[in-house]
């Protein structure tokens, strides 16, 4: 961060890192993940529900009041074993999405651990070097020109190290 750097101009370059680290996780998927997110997505939306229900209904009605042939009579066998293979595929599918969303938000939890824990050691060291210079004699204000403090953390770098460490260690256990 530069001296003349506003907090507004600090927080839009933030907030386009982020939205970089997460177009690279999306763009990671594999064809099969980008299927099971938008089946999720789909299934998931007010648009599928009221189609369901009224294509429920609609079959309920049917088969009671008879107006066609009455291929599914009460208590809707057919009707009961179609949602049962909706369910059966859905279910996985959905639980792919899941874990899929559920290993990016650990990834992300990791960047926020590593940066406190990067930030809890740069407070360290300015506490460590205030002291230095309280028993040396020296101005504390010739602690912003500290090489050390003045680095910026990387979150795209950090990522990245984080990811690595993770494929390395599924490599591991699906070698085990």
């Amino acid at each position: 961060m530069s001296p003349s750097e506003t907090i507004d101009q600090l927080a839009a370059r933030n907030i386009d890192t982020i939205a970089k680290i997460e177009r690279a996780l999306v763009s990671k998927r594999s064809r099969g993940e980008r299927i099971a997110d938008h089946i999720a997505f789909s299934i998931g939306s007010w648009p599928f529900i009221v189609f369901q229900s009224a294509t429920l209904f609609l079959w309920m009605i049917l088969n009671i009041e008879g107006w066609v042939h009455r291929w599914d009579p009460f208590p809707f066998i057919l009707l009961n074993l179609a949602l049962s293979f909706q369910a059966a595929f859905a279910g996985p599918i959905i639980m792919m999405s899941q874990n899929r969303q559920a290993r990016f938000s650990e990834q992300r939890n990791e960047l926020d651990l590593q940066i406190n824990l990067l930030a809890e050691q740069e407070n360290t060291e300015m506490l460590r070097l205030r002291l230095l210079c309280q028993k040396s004699g020296v101005p504390p204000e010739q602690l912003s020109k500290s090489r050390v403090l003045a680095q910026e953390t990387n979150a795209g770098q950090l990522l990245e190290q984080i990811a690595n460490k993770h494929e390395t260690g599924r490599q591991v256990e699906t070698a085990e």
